[in-house]
């Protein structure tokens, strides 16, 4: 059998070909993004083991939901990443909740 252009593009490995040249693209495509996502879980890695004070005063937290007020006070998290995994907590409140304490609490201690 002869090779030809027209049997080529029947060949089973040209699928194949063209789907990966589709992943190079898309990686390529979106590799900031990628990266830039990277960066903020290492950053709120890093965060996690910031202490909270056991007198931290949630109650005058602004921009912070009365639920999510009591349920602080009630589960008293040793650190922001414990907070995070208070149910019903959101990224939106651990970064508020992170900005209040640096600064309200501008010695902010690592939690052993």
């Amino acid at each position: 059998m002869e090779a030809t252009i027209g049997t080529l593009e029947q060949c089973p490995f040209n699928s194949a070909m063209d789907q990966a040249q589709q992943q190079v693209e898309i990686q390529i495509k979106y590799q900031g993004y990628i990266d830039r996502q990277a960066d903020e879980i290492e950053r709120l890695k890093r965060q996690e083991n910031t202490a909270l004070p056991e007198d931290f005063d949630y109650e005058q937290m602004q921009g912070l939901s009365n639920e999510l007020k009591q349920k602080l006070i009630a589960v008293k998290p040793e650190n922001i990443g414990r907070a995070s995994r208070i149910p019903g907590m959101t990224p939106a409140a651990i970064s508020l909740l992170f900005i209040y304490l640096k600064k309200h609490q501008p010695i902010a201690r690592k939690a052993s």
